[in-house]
């Protein structure tokens, strides 16, 4: 499935901002905006995509970022040159991250633990290597709080999940007290598709 999933997000890497415009700034910007902001220091952002974030982050942080695609990578690479933006980018697994522990003051995942197989594990490597006191920042589809749109989750779900991995009833915010972390702030958006969180270690 992980090489599906990789070989997918290859094949559309050159095209998945123009494919993805209306969604973004129909829905996503906002939450993309609610947890950039909030980063600060030394940041991860596990799986980086194509580098849609950013445009968002204060010009005080310093950026490091990971995907498991190398064609995503390339897309992030040319949008931080035009931004004028330093970050260090790195090929890899979120559930395998190749840091040590205690390294970043903030680690950020934007819609990407939908796609990650082992998810779980991905939230135990962005813990592990969050400094103590670290805020961990997460936006990804969960289920809706409205049984209609939910449904319509679980069917679209059926079909990506097996394909190419990509899940929309997955609900992140709901394993991190098991891994230490303390939510300080949560909300759910657009129908409650959405949700983004601010946890600390």
């Amino acid at each position: 499935m992980e090489q599906r999933a990789v070989a997918f997000w290859e094949r559309h890497a050159a095209g998945y901002d123009e494919a993805s415009a209306f969604i973004e700034r129909r829905w996503m910007s906002r939450a993309r905006t609610w947890v950039t902001e909030r980063t600060v220091g030394e940041v991860l952002e596990v799986c980086i995509g194509t580098g849609a974030n950013l445009p968002l982050y204060s010009e005080t942080v310093r950026l490091t970022g990971l995907d498991w695609s190398g064609g995503m990578l390339a897309e992030t690479r040319a949008k931080a040159e035009a931004l004028g933006r330093v970050v260090a980018l790195h090929q890899g697994d979120a559930a395998e991250l190749p840091f040590r522990d205690n390294t970043f003051d903030s680690v950020i995942c934007t819609f990407g633990l939908c796609c990650v197989p082992r998810h779980e594990r991905a939230i135990t490597e962005m813990v592990r290597v969050l400094r103590p006191g670290g805020r961990l920042l997460l936006a990804d589809h969960v289920p809706s709080t409205r049984m209609p749109i939910r449904l319509a989750q679980r069917a679209i779900e059926s079909v990506s999940g097996r394909l190419v991995g990509e899940h929309f009833t997955r609900r992140p915010a709901a394993l991190l007290p098991g891994h230490g972390m303390t939510i300080i702030d949560s909300r759910r958006e657009s129908a409650g598709i959405f949700e983004v969180v601010h946890a600390t270690r």
